[in-house]
């Protein structure tokens, strides 16, 4: 006999009109949280009646107020232990838990909140915390970080990459998409999604001099991976000057608290007077960020979390991808055309590791008149009034 998919095994509630609860456990990054809303959306899409909860870190809850996913979400801070996050959930008596993690820690969450159905993918050390465990794709590409001696080798001509070039399905958005797909979601992809308001848009117009009507070019120059992610500054400032003489526009730099200095450094570097520069870097909430962006007409950046932020506000991106892959963890759809990704062509790129051992040649490769041109392909008129 074959064993019920996971869509059969759900208990449904006794109680007549008792909504089914589910929790989505989500993920720990930024940029992979705005990943995840293709499946968030098609989770609510699958469960229209259903009342789910998206268990979040704290330092991500400004991405969700308002979010059609879902209908309510909870936060655990950084050091929480599992003990007190698993007490929590025990009292919201869920039916079904969605782990969108591959890590051991959200999986044992879940079972120590004791959830009947645990939905997740098939990694190690965690499988026997799952009722349902999900095989990964086989016939994808995966991340692979190379090793020193293999980038040598590349550079010197000695071998060829060994791995096949990757295509729109190894998107890592397929990873989640696959996993409600078990409890009989659609897996196709969606543009991922975030929302702000009119509201919040013009508070942050007011606290930062955004005018509205005036144009803007968003910069962000950090990223919080590792140097290998990060075109030079100096290019960037190259790039923004050209723009804010040729469509006669401001300057935002964008950034975390760990990417203050190096806002400065370019802010610096910037023949841009003050009325039409703005260094936001470590000044705004997420809440803020999301809304600053959302009074940019393009944002330049590398390949961090504001980029998949940008992406799914619908704010074309224009990104030099070095060390990693534009095809396995790009912004907004896979061919989106609105976005623009330079992807480096130097023979060991991308090596997904967060410091170069040689020279950042995946970087240098990339240079100014290529990010110039995308930029302007990439410039449109401003959607917000």
């Amino acid at each position: 006999m074959n064993r019920p998919s996971a869509q059969d095994r759900i208990t449904r509630p006794e109680k007549p009109g008792e909504k089914l609860r589910i929790l989505v456990r989500g993920v720990n990054w930024l940029g992979d949280a705005v990943m995840t809303t293709p499946a968030l959306l098609r989770l609510r899409e699958r469960y229209p009646k259903a009342e789910i909860t998206h268990l979040t870190p704290a330092k991500l809850s400004g991405l969700w107020p308002g979010h059609p996913a879902f209908d309510r979400f909870l936060t655990f801070e950084k050091n929480e232990s599992v003990w007190s996050v698993a007490r929590r959930l025990r009292a919201e008596r869920f039916d079904l838990a969605v782990v969108l993690p591959n890590s051991p820690r959200s999986a044992l969450e879940t079972w120590l909140a004791g959830i009947p159905l645990r939905v997740g993918g098939r990694w190690p050390w965690r499988n026997w915390l799952l009722t349902e465990r999900i095989e990964p794709a086989t016939d994808i590409v995966k991340m692979r970080k190379r090793t020193p001696a293999e980038i040598e080798d590349l550079i010197a001509g000695k071998r060829a990459p060994t791995e096949a070039p990757p295509d729109a399905r190894s998107h890592q958005m397929n990873h989640y998409l696959r996993l409600v797909a078990a409890l009989g979601a659609d897996p196709k992809p969606l543009p991922p999604r975030l929302t702000v308001t009119l509201k919040e848009i013009e508070a942050v117009r007011v606290k930062h001099g955004f005018r509205p009507g005036s144009a803007w070019l968003g910069v962000n120059a950090g990223a919080e991976y590792g140097p290998a992610k990060r075109w030079p500054a100096e290019r960037f400032a190259m790039v923004a000057d050209a723009i804010r003489q040729e469509f006669d526009c401001g300057l935002a730099v964008f950034g975390g608290l760990g990417d203050v200095a190096l806002a400065e450094e370019l802010s610096e570097q910037l023949q841009t007077a003050a009325p039409t520069l703005r260094v936001l870097a470590g000044k705004t909430t997420l809440r803020e960020l999301m809304a600053a962006l959302m009074c940019c007409r393009v944002l330049l950046t590398n390949d961090t979390g504001p980029m998949h932020v940008a992406a799914a506000l619908s704010i074309p991106v224009v990104v030099p991808f070095g060390s990693t892959s534009s095809i396995l963890t790009g912004p907004g759809m896979p061919g989106d055309p609105q976005h623009r990704l330079i992807q480096s062509t130097a023979p060991c790129s991308p090596c997904f590791l967060r410091t170069c051992p040689i020279d950042l040649r995946c970087q240098r490769d990339i240079s100014v008149e290529q990010v110039l041109a995308e930029v302007r392909r990439a410039w449109k008129p401003l959607r917000v009034s």
